[in-house]
C-alpha cells in the first residue's frame, strides 16, 4: 500500500542508499523486535514517541527552560529544532523517501495507535530530538547533559514502535546535532557580562578587609547556572574581618540579622550569598535597618545581581571595597491583608507559581534542573486559566506577571529587571488561546516568536503589556484549583482545602528604597 502511494520515494532511497545500510538496518529490526520487553517498557516508550509528535514535548522542554531562567538555551534549542525539523521532513524525506518497517513485523503490544504514512528517511523526530538537545547543550552544557538521555529515549523509541529504521534514526540525528552545531558557528553566543541600566549612583561606606560586614550564605540555594566556583573562600581571604554565617535549616536571615544588630557592635552593611529568595529576604532585612545591601551571586539564577552588573563574587567585593552603589527601586506584594513581601525582581500569578510550588516537591530527589524540568512539563501538559479581575473586569488568563521596572518587550514571564529605577511595574498577561498557545509563547522570545508565527511553525498568542506604579488583581479561586503568588522564586501557596472564592493581591512600586553596591556598568 504505501509503495503504491510513494513508489518514488521508496524506489529513490533502494537506489541512494547502499545495500550494506538497508542489510543493517533489517538485521537491527529483527534484533529489536525478537527482543521481549515488559509492558510497562513498550506503553512508555509508545507514549513517549506520541509525546513528541509536532515537537511538543520540546516545546513543553523550552518552555521550562525559559521559567528557570535560561531564555537564550531554550531559543537556541527550538530555533535548531525548528530548521532540523523542515529540513529533514521538507528536503530529505523527499530526497530519499522509503518505505517504513513493515507493521506486521512490530509486536502488537509495541505498535503506534496510527502508523506514520510519510516518507521515511530521515526521522523527524530524532532530528528534532537531536538539534533540541544540542542546541541546549551549545548554551548550557550541564542542562544539555541532562536532556540528552531523553532526546536518546525518544531516537529509540522510534525503532522500538516500528516507525522507522535505524538509519532514518542516526540520519535525523546527524541533521539534528549538525544543524545545531552550524547554528553554533554562525550565530554565536553574544557575551554574558551583564549590564546595569539605571540606578542613583551614591557613595557607601567602604570595608577595606570586610570590617563591620555581615554575610549570611545560604548553602541550599543551588548550584549556579554557569558552574562558577563557591563564593565563600574568595570571600573569606579578601573580606578577613567579614563575619560570614552559613544558615542552618532552622535559620532564618532576619533572625541572624535581629541577633547581629543587637550585639556590640553591629553591623554596618549586610551582605548575602544566595540565590534570589535569599536575596530577597536579606533584602528586607537592609531596608527594614536602613543598611547597605551586597549580593554575591551564589544560587541558581543571581536575576538581582546580574541586574546590578555583578557577573562575580569578585565585581562585588569591588564594589565594597571601593564604595561603590546604586540606589534603586523595589516593591512590595500584599496578598489580602497580610504584612507586605518586598519584590526585587517580579511577582506573578498563575503557571509560574504552580510551576514553582511543584518544582519544590521535586527537587529535593532529582535536583534543581532535573526536578524543575520535570515539574515544568507536570504543569504546563495540565495547567488550566485562572480567573482573575483587574479595574473591575472579571477574565480568564493563564498568568499575570509584574515586573519591577521595565523589562524587555513582548515576553510573558520577565523574570528579570531590565532596569533598576523608573518608577514604573511592567505587567504582562498572557491570553493565549489553548494550553500549546501557552507553551509555545513561554518558549520563545519577541523576535523570534513573530518570525515563526508569520510561517505558522507557531500559533499566535497574545501578551498583554503595560506600566503602573501599583496593580490590584483578585484570584477567583475555583473549589480545589492550585493558586499560588509568587516572588523572586518564593511562593505563597494557597491550599487545596482552601475555599473557593476571591483573593486579592496588591503590587505597588516603592521607588529608590535600597541601597546596593555595585561596581559602574553603564558604559558596557
Amino acid at each position: 500500500m504505501r509503495l503504491l502511494r510513494f513508489p518514488l520515494v521508496a524506489v529513490r532511497r533502494m537506489a541512494l542508499l547502499p545495500g550494506w545500510v538497508r542489510r543493517v538496518d533489517g538485521t537491527a529490526g529483527r534484533l529489536i523486535n525478537t527482543r521481549r520487553a515488559s509492558h510497562q517498557t513498550d506503553r512508555a516508550l509508545r507514549r513517549l514517541s506520541r509525546a513528541a509528535d509536532r515537537s511538543v514535548l520540546w516545546f513543553v522542554v523550552g518552555a521550562a527552560l525559559a521559567l528557570l531562567g535560561q531564555h537564550r538555551a531554550a531559543l537556541r534549542g527550538l530555533a535548531s529544532l525548528t530548521v532540523a525539523s523542515a529540513l529533514a521532513n521538507l528536503v530529505g524525506k523527499q530526497l530519499f523517501g522509503g518505505d517504513r518497517p513493515l507493521t506486521k513485523d512490530i509486536p502488537v503490544g509495541r505498535r503506534l495507535r496510527q502508523a506514520p504514512t510519510s516518507p521515511s528517511f530521515p526521522s523527524g523526530h530524532s532530528a528534532s530530538a537531536a538539534a533540541f538537545a544540542t542546541g541546549v547543550a551549545l548554551e548550557r552544557p550541564r542542562i544539555g547533559l541532562a536532556i540528552a538521555p531523553v532526546a536518546v529515549a525518544v531516537s529509540y523509541s522510534r525503532l522500538h514502535t516500528g516507525a522507522h529504521w535505524l538509519s532514518d534514526v542516526l540520519g535525523g540525528a546527524a541533521i539534528g546535532a549538525g544543524v545545531a552545531a552550524f547554528g553554533k558557528a554562525v550565530i554565536p553566543a553574544p557575551p554574558q557580562k551583564p549590564a546595569r541600566h539605571g540606578g542613583t549612583p551614591i557613595s557607601l561606606p567602604a570595608a577595606v578587609g570586610g570590617a563591620g560586614l555581615l554575610v549570611i550564605a545560604n548553602s541550599s540555594s543551588g548550584a549556579d547556572v554557569i558552574g562558577r566556583d563557591d563564593p565563600l573562600p574568595l570571600i573569606r581571604e579578601r573580606m578577613p574581618q567579614a563575619r560570614v554565617h552559613t544558615l542552618t535549616d532552622d535559620e532564618t536571615p532576619s533572625d541572624v540579622v535581629a541577633a547581629a544588630l543587637a550585639a556590640a557592635q553591629p553591623p554596618r552593611m549586610l551582605g548575602v550569598c544566595g540565590g534570589d529568595g535569599t536575596v530577597t529576604a536579606m533584602a528586607q532585612c537592609a531596608r527594614d535597618a536602613s543598611l547597605p545591601l551586597v549580593v554575591v551571586p551564589g544560587g541558581t539564577f543571581n536575576h538581582f545581581a546580574r541586574a546590578l552588573g555583578i557577573e562575580s563574587a569578585g565585581d562585588a567585593l569591588d564594589a565594597v571595597t571601593s564604595g561603590q552603589g546604586v540606589r534603586v527601586d523595589t516593591a512590595e506584594l500584599r496578598l489580602d491583608d497580610n504584612e507586605p513581601k518586598l519584590v526585587l525582581n517580579a511577582a506573578s500569578i498563575g503557571i509560574y507559581p504552580t510551576f514553582v510550588a511543584e518544582r519544590e516537591k521535586l527537587e529535593a530527589t532529582l535536583g534543581k534542573w532535573i526536578g524543575g524540568i520535570a515539574a515544568a512539563t507536570r504543569v504546563l501538559r495540565s495547567a488550566d486559566p485562572i480567573d482573575i479581575e483587574i479595574d473591575g473586569v472579571r477574565r480568564a488568563v493563564w498568568s499575570v506577571f509584574a515586573g519591577v521596572n521595565r523589562n524587555v518587550p513582548g515576553v510573558p514571564a520577565p523574570l528579570r529587571r531590565q532596569r533598576l529605577d523608573d518608577g514604573q511595574l511592567d505587567i504582562r498577561i498572557l491570553t493565549a488561546r489553548s494550553r500549546l498557545h501557552a507553551i509555545a509563547s513561554l518558549s520563545f522570545g519577541r523576535k523570534t516568536s513573530a518570525v515563526l508565527r508569520a510561517v505558522g511553525l507557531i500559533p499566535r498568542t497574545g501578551v498583554e503589556s503595560f506600566t503602573v506604579p501599583s496593580l490590584e488583581v483578585t484570584v477567583w479561586r475555583r473549589q480545589g484549583q492550585p493558586a499560588g503568588f509568587a516572588h523572586d522564586g518564593e511562593v505563597e501557596q494557597v491550599e487545596a482545602d482552601a475555599p473557593a472564592g476571591p483573593y486579592p493581591s496588591t503590587v505597588t512600586l516603592v521607588p529608590q528604597s535600597l541601597d546596593v553596591y555595585a561596581p559602574d556598568t553603564r558604559s558596557r
